[in-house]
């Protein structure tokens, strides 16, 4: 990217909300800021998924766009994570982030910068902790596994009746893995003053 070029209108429309990105320059720069704020590796689905949430730009604009910041050497590649490559920025990367972010609306800017965190977050959640569910004739077995690296800290199968209530707790456990292994360990080493811990952060979740 070249700092003397101007913000034209030159992307497709369809698919844009109001006050979205229509310029190949702000998609590019947007990929970059977003790279440069959240500060570590990331895929090219969180960076278009966390783009195209909120409607900020084309699909397919988007996608041109990392590929055009790969081919000038404002991306490089990373570990593969998740089965998917990871990039990170370049110094010509970071220098387009630093110098041209200020061009983009603080509103953009805060949706995807928000999205993708969630998403990488999300993410994380998956790659460490991880839920099986077993039907059988008379209800599901629902086991909840936390990884510590490569020791699993804690794994336990509950009991649920019908798939509903097994997805319930599918969703649960993955929401907020630790507290439920602070609860556990709480209750298991009997100490009070962690059980009321515990059981006030798990509440929190659930007003």
């Amino acid at each position: 990217m070249k700092s003397g070029e101007t913000m034209t209108m030159d992307t497709f429309d369809e698919g844009i909300a109001l006050g979205g990105l229509r310029s190949k320059r702000e998609i590019k720069v947007l990929i970059c800021y977003l790279f440069f704020s959240v500060k570590e590796p990331m895929s090219e689905s969180v960076v278009s998924e966390a783009i195209m949430e909120y409607e900020l730009a084309n699909f397919f604009e988007v996608k041109a766009a990392f590929n055009e910041l790969k081919n000038s050497e404002n991306l490089r590649q990373n570990d593969i994570i998740d089965g998917e490559i990871t990039y990170s920025l370049t110094e010509n990367g970071k220098m387009v982030a630093e110098q041209l972010e200020s061009t983009l609306a603080y509103s953009v800017k805060e949706k995807a910068l928000k999205c993708a965190v969630q998403l990488l977050s999300e993410r994380k959640t998956l790659r460490e902790n991880s839920v099986e569910i077993t039907k059988n004739e008379h209800g599901c077995f629902v086991t909840c596994k936390s990884s510590g690296g490569n020791v699993d800290l804690l794994s336990f199968t509950l009991f649920a009746p019908d798939t509903e209530q097994a997805e319930l707790m599918k969703k649960s456990f993955l929401s907020y893995p630790a507290t439920v292994y602070k609860t556990m360990l709480a209750l298991m080493t009997k100490n009070r003053e962690n059980v009321d811990e515990a059981l006030e952060a798990l509440f929190e979740f659930n007003p």
